[in-house]
């Protein structure tokens, strides 16, 4: 299965902020923002993640993560003009997926816990892999469920009932997040899709899609476990505040990208040592780098 983290948009809710930088590159905590997402996909196991951004934002992206060899993984980068909906990066992606699954995450969504890893969702995968299902959408409880995609999900069946975007009545209380997988279909479901009125291939209209041929299963991300947006002055601080806090009092690092590549084996002892010296000496991130070498 490749990845795929859409970092495009102009971050207009961040502005001023981002008026010269992009959105996923300012700091949440101690790490730039497309660390989270990233390691999301590392901890599922993905090794082959292709970023979309846009034509100002990309090099920098890149500048910073680089071919991903740090990390054991494989980076490529292709840009997004303008902002023409979520689902586009199918389009954008399509040579990238080249017939295999694929895993999309949003670059502002960040997600803590254990049930979004490798050996947790191996069920659900397989079930992709085989054909039992073709989508599979993340839920999370939420006490204003109007404010976002909803889905209705039958757990005997595990599908998806309907989903609804902002309804006013909602049917359940889980907001879709960020984070799909799908198999090769995407890609033509993706073509065939007609733009909205705001003038966007819409993801709701994949899901959709997937829904109508039984074929849309959902994860719900239980009590716990920790979905948040970064994406607005609010929400990029409750983030940053909540980050500190865990990382703080546990004395362990959310989203460290090279230890995430250690433990997973995508990259030796050695390769981690390396890796290390591009940060400064005298960094708390160096230090804790430093740290993990020693206990490993």
């Amino acid at each position: 299965m490749k990845g795929i983290i859409l970092a495009g948009g102009n971050g207009t809710r961040l502005a001023p902020l981002t008026n010269v930088i992009s959105k996923q590159l300012l700091p949440v905590y101690d790490k730039p923002m497309i660390c989270y997402p990233l390691a999301t996909l590392l901890n599922i196991g993905i090794k082959e993640i292709l970023i979309i951004s846009t034509p100002n934002d990309t090099p920098h992206i890149e500048k910073f993560l680089g071919d991903g060899s740090n990390y054991g993984i494989k980076l490529s980068y292709k840009v997004q003009d303008k902002a023409s909906g979520i689902a586009e990066a199918f389009l954008i992606g399509e040579d990238f997926i080249n017939n295999d699954n694929v895993c999309l995450i949003l670059g502002d969504n960040i997600f803590h816990g254990n049930e979004i890893r490798q050996e947790n969702l191996k069920d659900k995968i397989e079930k992709i892999e085989n054909g039992e299902i073709g989508g599979l959408v993340f839920s999370y409880n939420v006490s204003d469920p109007e404010r976002y995609g909803v889905v209705e999900y039958d757990e005997e069946k595990d599908l998806a009932i309907s989903i609804e975007e902002k309804p006013k009545n909602p049917k359940s209380n889980l907001a879709v997040t960020g984070l799909y997988i799908y198999d090769k279909n995407v890609v033509e479901i993706t073509k065939n899709l007609k733009p909205s009125d705001r003038g966007e291939l819409e993801i709701t209209d994949v899901n959709n899609e997937y829904l109508k041929r039984r074929k849309l299963s959902v994860v719900k991300l239980r009590r716990g476990f920790a979905w948040l947006d970064a994406g607005t002055p609010d929400s990029l601080l409750d983030s940053s505040n909540f980050i500190q806090t865990i990382e703080k009092r546990q004395g362990l690092k959310i989203a460290c990208l090279e230890e995430l590549a250690l433990m997973r084996k995508f990259i030796t002892k050695d390769k981690f040592i390396e890796s290390s010296k591009k940060y400064k000496k005298g960094s708390d991130y160096r230090k804790y780098l430093d740290l993990i070498s020693k206990l490993n």
